[in-house]
């Protein structure tokens, strides 16, 4: 099975920038210790604060989506819930 990389760019509403960035780096501890977790780097944009990126690769899709599945995730989702403008993710193969 190949590496996954995941890009997942997280847009905040305005009002709830700060709110979504303290959400987003609480993730950071708790998915580096999972299990095919390679790495997860979370980026904020120096244009618009209120972007965020994360690249993350992993071992395999089947352990992603176990993380995809986490507490640590669940619980993100429920406090950011009405904060986030926009969400895209998109699951990519390293080809050279």
């Amino acid at each position: 099975m190949s590496k996954l990389t995941v890009v997942a760019n997280i847009k905040a509403k305005a009002d709830k920038i700060d709110l979504v960035k303290t959400e987003l780096q609480k993730l950071i501890g708790a998915t580096l210790v999972e299990e095919g977790c390679l790495q997860y780097d979370l980026h904020q944009d120096n244009e618009d604060p209120a972007l965020f990126m994360f690249y993350e690769n992993w071992e395999s899709r089947a352990l992603w989506q176990t993380h995809m599945a986490s507490q640590h995730l669940r619980d993100y989702m429920a406090a950011t819930e009405g904060a986030i403008e926009e969400f895209t993710l998109n699951e990519m193969t390293h080809l050279a």
